[in-house]
């Protein structure tokens, strides 16, 4: 059956919007109908090679949608079933998972290696990160989906597939801010809002939001920013100021980027945490000397996924929504067609804050 994809052709080449032949599910395999999907950076990372994945690909790895088929053995779900799409499902058995940590999971992204469709001209497609959720519709492996919690819209619980899961992981698993701290976020895109409510659930006493961009106030302090601060040479002299001289107890960085990277680590009191989430090329090189090292006793982190278990933390996440604590709608600046992707594209390279949504 043909549906609409917005296809990746080669690294560095711009998504080309066309049909695609996508085959009915086999064994293990579910068939999702898009209800909407979110464009994330990561998208942006491996359309220009910061991230490689095998290609041509279908991209889009944040997503949710309605079941229409499964193939054999498939039980978790069924059709008419709403789900979100889980781009990084942990396989259960690697050394990672039997730690726990099922966010650093070995295998996770094995699948994005298959091919799962072809272009109308007969070319194999492979599934991005899994999921190829910029489509009418996707096959994927049973292991991929997870039922909407009740009470969440499914246009609205695609977020939770990646830009909600991510900010407020980094915010209460990897930085674990207790009620009472201070926090500085740095890059107000879908994760960084994410993670500005996620530490206002937190109880954070001070929430200052970092961006190049002085446009984003608004939007960030809507998602619970105390203090704005638009970046440049002075951003962790400006926080000292705003927390007495000190710095915050815990930065995350949302970027991906040497400088802002750096500007976490300074912002940081002694003693506090900083936390990478932003995804970054190996051009960004970040240094520090050992002295600092010793005299600061910070804690640096990477965080990957939010080090989150999208299984155990929706049911959390949809309880904050539901309470009125989080709040989906925050993080969309735009609501657009499949063919409105290669602008949204453009938007994030313009530093645009936010989320577009496709809405199918």
């Amino acid at each position: 059956m043909a549906v609409r994809a917005a296809v990746l052709p080669a690294i560095g080449s711009p998504l080309e919007i066309t049909g695609i032949d996508l085959p009915e599910p086999g064994p293990g395999q579910v068939r999702v109908r898009l209800a909407a999907a979110g464009v994330c950076h990561s998208d942006l990372s491996l359309s220009d090679g910061t991230m490689r994945v095998p290609v041509p690909a279908v991209l889009g790895h944040e997503g949710a949608g309605m079941v229409v088929a499964v193939g054999e053995g498939v039980g978790h779900v069924a059709p008419g079933d709403g789900v979100v799409l889980n781009w990084a499902p942990s396989c259960g058995a690697c050394h990672a998972c039997s730690l726990g940590e099922v966010w650093l999971c070995a295998n996770a992204l094995s699948g994005a290696a298959d091919v799962y469709a072809r272009t109308t001209e007969g070319t194999d497609l492979h599934p991005g990160l899994n999921v190829a959720a910029f489509a009418e519709e996707t096959v994927v492996s049973a292991s991929c989906v997870l039922p909407v919690p009740d009470g969440v819209p499914l246009a609205d619980a695609a977020l939770l597939g990646c830009a909600v899961l991510t900010g407020y992981g980094a915010v209460h698993h990897s930085a674990r801010v207790r009620a009472g701290e201070t926090v500085a976020v740095f890059g107000v895109g879908g994760v960084g809002l994410s993670a500005l409510q996620a530490a206002r659930i937190a109880g954070a006493s001070k929430i200052v939001a970092v961006d190049v961009s002085a446009e984003k106030e608004e939007l960030a302090r809507a998602a619970g920013a105390t203090d704005y601060v638009v970046a440049s040479d002075t951003t962790a002299r400006e926080i000292r100021g705003l927390t007495g001289k000190q710095g915050v107890d815990v930065a995350v960085e949302c970027a991906g980027r040497a400088v802002s990277i750096r500007g976490a680590w300074d912002s940081t009191r002694r003693g506090g945490r900083t936390t990478v989430v932003g995804i970054g090329g190996k051009d960004q090189q970040v240094t520090f000397n050992a002295l600092e090292i010793f005299h600061w006793g910070r804690t640096l982190s990477g965080c990957v996924y939010g080090n989150s278990d999208p299984a155990q933390d929706l049911p959390v996440l949809a309880e904050h929504i539901r309470a009125g604590r989080l709040d989906l709608s925050a993080l969309v600046t735009e609501r657009i067609s499949l063919d409105g992707i290669p602008a949204a594209f453009e938007n994030m390279l313009a530093g645009k804050g936010g989320r577009a949504l496709i809405v199918f």
